[in-house]
């Protein structure tokens, strides 16, 4: 599909590469994003009207790092290079390259612009300062023939570069992350300033976008839909059964490790109100006795993703084969488990949609979502008219109640959990704190405490509560209660859920921790 009014973001393996995506976004432009292997023909498809190159952990003096094709350069359309791409635009035209002999850039910067450039329309004017963020080892010390130095720090004379000739520039630092302040709108600039791009692009245009990809990979085959109940695959069955109608199949697996009426609330949703075919399935005790034993949180979900498919190809067999799989996988999920393209990324965990597939799985994967944050993919829901009661909903994960019981997963602890997890969201409803809230969540902790109950002594459970703020999960910050609330839950667990005589809460962000626990 052509999308020539749109921005082709080059991945070279960053962390970050989606973020850019997500500016693009909201300057009202659409963009794809291509890994650095395949970027040509992505090229060749959309017929963009700017490139962005993004950052990556490699390095460019090594020959073995990834580079751009080279006809992108001679191609006549804007090219912004961001970090990594900066270095890289230098280096394969004309410039140099160096690894840094005194260790890099890295965190909040300043930069002082020296002249004006296209980036900076309406923005930034000469002898300016501004805040940005570096995360650099290797810098340009040598700029290639047609470029200018426009803004500089105090670790990177090149820190923004320009060629107005060619319509190309380079910045060091991210200006795709929150904590360059003014990053979205100098990547808005290049899309709509430089690109000359109108910026009217929606989310309407995406569900259609989508529409069409899906009926394109789909063609007349049959599709099974994963549903967790989350608001991911929710949206991802709505969208697909929009484009397919009745080629498609929603298997509803309870495992025994969902939260407390979950079953009941999916179910009557996706039968009462959308009339779309759903099985359910009701394997507790394949997965319990799976679980039996299993403590290592990588063992976990490896072990319920594949028994989710195993399920998903019973299920397709039943209904007399599926070629396609279905799944409401998101652009956090597949950054943490491997690259978004398939580059030199690093795993930080596995996500049961991405790292759990086993490779002899008999369908293939249509995953509509996988380039959109959970903040996008509300929105694509309200488009799509599905109710408040499941667009608002915190993040649940596909392994569920699973990697929320560090140690092993038995029926006993998660009922335990459901018990509690339940009062919990209770209270944090009472209080009318739910939408403030990205994440709130209940962790049974593999740790017994004495505590006094009555006149007896008791040793039982520890229960961590968790309670996060984020905008699109890639980052999180912990979420400050008024005083009285903890108490009041602590007080309400202790009494009503048997099991548990102690409950902390866990304020760690993210990084260095994860949202989950496991």
């Amino acid at each position: 599909m052509q999308h020539t009014d749109s921005i082709l973001i080059v991945d070279f393996g960053s962390q970050v590469t989606q973020l850019i995506a997500r500016r693009v976004r909201e300057a009202g432009v659409y963009s794809e994003i291509a890994p650095f292997q395949s970027a040509e023909e992505a090229f060749d498809r959309i017929r963009p009207a700017g490139i962005i190159l993004s950052g990556g952990p490699a390095s460019v003096t090594l020959a073995t790092s990834p580079r751009a094709p080279q006809r992108f350069f001679e191609a006549g359309i804007p090219i912004l290079g961001i970090c990594y791409g900066q270095q890289l635009m230098s280096a394969q035209l004309g410039g140099n390259v160096v690894i840094s002999g005194d260790g890099g850039e890295f965190g909040k910067a300043f930069v002082d612009v020296k002249s004006d450039c296209g980036l900076f329309h309406g923005l930034w004017a000469e002898g300016e300062r501004h805040q940005v963020w570096m995360s650099h080892g290797d810098k340009v010390d040598a700029l290639p023939p047609g470029f200018v130095p426009v803004a500089t720090s105090e670790g990177a004379p090149f820190a923004i570069v320009a060629d107005e000739a060619r319509r190309f520039y380079g910045v060091q630092f991210h200006p795709e992350v929150v904590h360059t302040p003014d990053g979205g709108k100098l990547i808005a600039n290049f899309a709509r300033h430089v690109c000359g791009l109108a910026g009217d692009w929606t989310m309407a245009e995406f569900r259609d976008a989508k529409i069409a990809e899906i009926r394109e990979q789909v063609g007349t085959g049959k599709v099974i839909c994963g549903l967790s109940g989350g608001v991911d695959s929710s949206v991802a069955a709505l969208l697909i059964h929009e484009a397919i109608g009745d080629q498609l199949t929603c298997v509803f697996v309870d495992g025994g490790i969902l939260r407390a009426g979950e079953a009941e609330q999916v179910v009557g949703l996706f039968r009462g109100h959308y009339n779309i075919p759903l099985v359910h399935v009701q394997a507790q005790t394949l997965f319990m006795n799976g679980l039996a034993g299993v403590t290592d949180p990588e063992a976990k979900r490896k072990f319920i993703g594949k028994t989710f498919i195993d399920v998903f190809e019973a299920e397709a067999k039943k209904i007399g084969g599926a070629e396609f799989l279905a799944q409401g996988t998101l652009y956090p999920d597949v950054i943490e488990s491997v690259s978004f393209t398939g580059g030199p990324s690093v795993t930080i965990k596995s996500h049961h949609n991405v790292g759990g597939l086993p490779e002899r799985m008999n369908m293939k994967l249509v995953e509509p979502l996988r380039e959109l944050f959970k903040d996008e993919v509300r929105a694509l829901g309200r488009e799509l008219g599905l109710p408040d009661v499941f667009v608002g909903r915190h993040p649940f994960p596909g392994p569920g109640l699973a990697i929320r019981i560090p140690g092993e997963v038995t029926q006993e602890r998660c009922d335990i959990l459901r018990k509690a997890d339940a009062v919990y969201l209770e209270e944090i409803r009472n209080a009318g704190l739910y939408d403030a809230i990205w994440q709130a969540f209940a962790v049974l902790l593999p740790v017994r405490t004495v505590g006094v109950m009555g006149d007896g002594r008791t040793y039982d459970h520890v229960l961590a509560l968790r309670a996060v703020t984020s905008t699109d999960g890639m980052t999180a910050e912990v979420f400050d209660f008024p005083s009285d609330f903890l108490p009041r839950v602590a007080t309400r667990i202790v009494n009503e859920v048997k099991g548990v005589n102690r409950v902390v809460y866990d304020y760690t962000s993210k990084p260095p921790g994860t949202i989950e626990w496991e």
